[in-house]
């Protein structure tokens, strides 16, 4: 198990009162629902992050990034720690495409009232923490 926490990146892509998420495979939480995002790279800040995985996982045009909350995730059977940064953003343009088959396996726009189960780790803490990037 690697014993230091690592960052990762949420990206919530708001459009017409819905948000994007994918059904995930591969690396960890399989069969989860998430937003698109990954991990930080060396040297880049949460918002270049963003807007690197947004491209390369769905290819959407985003705009107006902040940054929103963060959740601390132990993924216990996978003996992973993340410190998750959520980037809220606004859609531009493009219909969500899978650019990566073997990490996501479809997009759908989704309310916050009506996200799919099961979500992934994350997500569900954002959810327990009472967040709602729709309220603030």
């Amino acid at each position: 198990m690697n014993n230091r926490p690592r960052i990762g990146v949420g990206v919530i892509i708001m459009r017409d009162g819905k948000v994007l998420m994918g059904k995930r495979i591969g690396s960890h939480g399989p069969g989860t629902w998430s937003f698109p995002g990954g991990h930080l790279e060396y040297g880049e800040t949460p918002e270049q992050c963003a807007l690197r995985e947004v491209a390369e996982e769905c290819g959407v045009q985003i705009t107006n990034l902040r940054r929103g909350p963060y959740t601390n995730d132990v993924h216990e059977n996978e003996g992973k720690h993340y410190i998750t940064l959520f980037i809220l953003a606004d859609w531009v343009s493009g219909e969500p495409q899978v650019l990566e088959p073997e990490k996501c396996e479809r997009w759908e726009w989704r309310t916050w009232d009506a996200m799919p189960e099961p979500l992934f780790l994350p997500i569900r803490h954002l959810r327990e923490q009472g967040y709602n990037p729709f309220t603030i």
